[in-house]
C-alpha cells in the first residue's frame, strides 16, 4: 500500500520493518484514547491529531496490538517517542502517519472492497484525457502515466524503449523472457512478476509495422492496481497504434522522397528540378563526397531504423545523409575541401566506431568508398562503398568493415594470392602459428587490417588491449619476424589473407 498513489504521503513512523498480512481494510478511531473492536488484519485509523510522544500512543498501540490489527494510521508525521518505538517494535506492529488519514482511510477501504469502482475509475480517466492528448505519440504516453501515476514505456519486441521512460536491464530480460514475439490478433494483457516484488504489465500495440508493447510499471502488488492497469492499458493501446500508424506513414512516404531523389542522384548528371529537391532535403551536392553502404544481416526496419543510424552519425560528430535503400542504408559524408590522407583515416575510424554502435542491436556490416567530387561523386563513391560492404560481409576478420582505400592495389594482389604455387607457401609460413591457442592466424591478419594497432584489433577481435599485445608479441616469436619490416609485413600479410579465404 505505500507504494500507491493513493498512499503518497504515508509514511512508516515506526514498528514492524518486514511486511506482515496483506490488509483487508480499514476502520476509523477518533482519537488515540478509544477502544477499537476486534479487526484481525485492518488498519486502525486515528482520524484526530495528537502528540505523537505522549504516553497515551503507546496505550493505543497495546489496544490495537490486542484487537489484532495488521496497523496503525495516525493524524500527523511527527516522529514516534521513544516508549512508542519500542513497544511497537517488540510487538511488531507497524505505526504509519499522514497529514490526511480520512484521504488514506477512503483509499484503503476502495482497493480492498470495491476494486470494481477503481478500475472503472482510471479507465474514464484515461478515456477522458486522451480526447485531450495532444496528436504525437509522447503525449499519449504521459496521460497513461498521469492517470496511472506510474511509468509507462512503449518498448519492442526486444524489450528496447521506444518511446517514454527507458526500461531496466532487468525488466527488458524479463519481457523478452515472458511475452510471444509475435501476438496473433487481440492479445490479453500480460504480467510479468519481478524478483524485486515489482510487477510489469504489457498490452500488445498491433497495427502497421512491428509489434510493439506498452508497458506500465508498478513497484509492487496492490491487487486492484494490478487488476486495473491492463484495463487502462487496454484503452491506451489503440491510440498508441493510431499515432504509429500515422508516424509509419509518414516514415515511408519520406524514404520513397529520399530513395526516389537518390535514384536519378545514381543514374545522371541531376537536373535542375533534381538539385532543387535536394536542396530541400538539405543534400549538399557540390563538395567532396565518401560513400557509405551500411548492409544488415537479418529482417530489419530500415525505414523505422533510420533514426538510429543517423544518430550513431552525429554520436561520433559526423554529419551524414542517410537513405533506406534494400536492407539497409547508404550514406554519404560531405567536405568543402578535399581531405587530406590523415582526415580520410579518421573519418574511416569513426565511421567504423558507428557501425559498432549499431552492431549493438543490428547485424551491421560496413563498406566505404573513396573520396569523390561533385554530384556524380556520390553515385562513384556510393558504388565502391556497396562492393566494399559485399566484401566486408564475409569477413569477420576484419570486423565486417572494409575502406576501399585499404583495398585497392592490396586486392589486386590478393588475387594472385590464391594461385596454386602462393597458398603452400603461405601455409608453410605460418605453420608455427597455426595450431597455437589464441587463433593467432586470425589475429595477425586483423593486427595487420588495422594497421598495426592493437587498440583496433582488440576491439575486433573482442578482447582486451594487453591479450592482444601478448599475442602479437608471441606471433613474432614463434615466426622470427619483425613486424615493423615492410617487407616481412607485406608477405604475412599476404599469407594471412590467403589462409583465412
Amino acid at each position: 500500500m505505500l507504494t500507491s498513489p493513493g498512499w503518497r504521503d504515508v509514511v512508516v513512523l515506526g514498528g514492524a520493518q518486514e511486511p506482515g498480512p496483506a490488509l483487508t481494510g480499514s476502520r476509523v478511531l477518533m482519537d488515540v484514547a478509544g477502544h477499537p473492536a476486534p479487526m484481525a488484519g485492518e488498519l486502525l485509523v486515528v482520524v484526530l491529531a495528537s502528540d505523537h510522544t505522549d504516553w497515551r500512543i503507546d496505550a493505543l498501540i497495546s489496544r490495537a496490538s490486542a484487537a489484532g490489527a495488521a496497523a496503525v494510521l495516525l493524524a500527523g508525521v511527527e516522529p514516534l517517542g521513544r516508549g512508542a518505538q519500542l513497544l511497537a517494535e517488540r510487538l511488531q506492529l507497524p505505526v504509519l502517519g499522514s497529514p490526511d488519514p480520512l484521504a488514506a482511510h477512503e483509499h484503503m477501504n476502495k482497493v480492498t472492497a470495491e476494486p470494481g469502482v477503481v478500475r472503472a475509475d482510471l479507465v474514464l480517466r484515461a478515456v477522458t484525457a486522451l480526447r485531450r492528448a495532444d496528436g504525437n505519440l509522447a503525449s499519449v504516453l504521459r496521460t497513461a502515466s498521469t492517470v496511472l501515476d506510474r511509468p509507462v514505456t512503449l518498448a519492442g519486441s526486444d524489450g528496447g524503449t521506444l518511446a517514454g521512460e527507458a526500461l531496466g536491464a532487468d525488466e527488458r530480460v524479463a519481457l523478452v523472457a515472458e511475452l510471444p514475439a509475435v501476438p496473433v490478433g487481440w492479445a490479453a494483457p500480460y504480467r510479468v512478476d519481478q524478483p524485486s516484488g515489482a510487477v510489469l504489465i504489457a498490452v500488445a500495440v498491433l497495427g502497421v509495422g512491428p509489434v510493439c508493447w506498452l508497458v506500465a510499471r508498478l513497484p509492487a502488488v496492490v491487487p486492484a492496481e494490478v487488476a486495473a492497469v491492463p484495463a487502462v492499458l487496454t484503452v491506451v493501446a489503440p491510440a498508441v497504434g493510431e499515432r504509429l500508424a500515422l508516424r509509419r506513414l509518414e516514415l515511408e512516404r519520406d524514404a520513397r522522397q529520399r530513395t526516389s531523389l537518390l535514384g536519378e542522384l545514381l543514374h545522371g548528371e541531376p537536373s535542375e528540378a533534381t538539385r532543387r529537391r535536394a536542396v530541400d532535403l538539405g543534400w549538399q551536392l557540390d563538395g567532396w563526397h565518401t560513400g557509405i553502404r551500411i548492409g544488415a544481416d537479418g529482417p530489419v526496419d530500415v525505414a523505422g531504423r533510420r533514426a538510429d543510424v543517423v544518430e550513431a552519425f552525429d554520436a561520433e560528430g559526423l554529419h551524414a545523409d542517410v537513405v533506406e535503400q534494400g536492407e539497409g542504408w547508404s550514406a554519404w559524408i560531405t567536405a568543402a575541401r578535399e581531405p587530406t590522407a590523415t582526415q580520410v583515416q579518421q573519418q574511416a575510424a569513426a565511421i567504423r566506431r558507428v557501425q559498432r554502435r549499431l552492431v549493438q542491436t543490428v547485424d551491421a556490416y560496413v563498406g566505404v568508398g573513396r573520396v569523390a567530387a561533385g554530384p556524380s561523386g556520390i553515385a562513384s563513391s556510393l558504388a565502391e562503398a556497396g562492393d566494399a560492404a559485399g566484401l566486408a560481409r564475409g569477413r569477420a576478420e576484419t570486423g565486417r568493415f572494409l575502406h576501399v582505400d585499404r583495398l585497392g592495389l592490396a586486392q589486386l594482389l590478393l588475387a594472385w594470392t590464391r594461385t596454386d604455387t602462393f597458398q603452400p607457401a603461405a601455409r608453410a609460413l605460418l605453420a608455427p602459428i597455426e595450431d597455437q591457442p589464441g587463433d593467432l592466424v586470425t589475429t595477425l591478419a586483423v593486427y595487420l587490417d588495422t594497421e598495426s594497432t592493437l587498440a583496433e584489433t582488440a576491439a575486433v577481435l573482442g578482447i582486451h588491449r594487453n591479450t592482444a599485445a601478448a599475442r602479437i608479441a608471441k606471433i613474432q616469436h614463434l615466426l622470427g619476424v619483425d613486424l615493423a619490416n615492410p617487407d616481412e609485413r607485406l608477405a604475412l600479410h599476404l599469407a594471412s589473407r590467403t589462409t583465412k579465404n
